[in-house]
């Protein structure tokens, strides 16, 4: 009984961050379904908590969505795609730059 449970809350959190992911590129479930080669209700099933996606599937959902398997499963990270984007440009700048980038994030950081 408990490994149900625990598989159902997977379920929910896999399926709610796919939602998320998805819903940030402004895209249908349907859409996304059929692009990646599936029949249309395939996303809708696995966001409603029905079904998982096998690897492979999860592997050409995380490349249709851009994002990495490790961003997939960052929660906290709400657009994966901009935040490599900033962390990319922050690299490329020197240390002055980039002490000045962070003084700016730490003064405007949400309490």
């Amino acid at each position: 009984m408990k490994l149900d449970v625990e598989e159902t809350e997977l379920k929910k959190q896999f399926g709610s961050r796919l939602a998320q992911l998805r819903n940030t590129k402004k895209i249908s479930a349907r859409e996304m379904s059929l692009d990646i080669g599936q029949s249309e209700g395939y996303i809708n099933s696995i966001e409603t908590y029905k079904v998982f996606p096998s690897m492979s599937a999860f592997f050409y959902i995380c490349e249709y969505l851009g994002v990495t398997p490790s961003e997939f499963f960052d929660l906290d990270n709400k657009n994966p795609k901009e935040t490599d984007e900033l962390l990319t440009a922050y690299r490329r700048l020197n240390l002055k730059q980039q002490e000045l980038v962070l003084s700016l994030i730490k003064e405007i950081k949400p309490r």
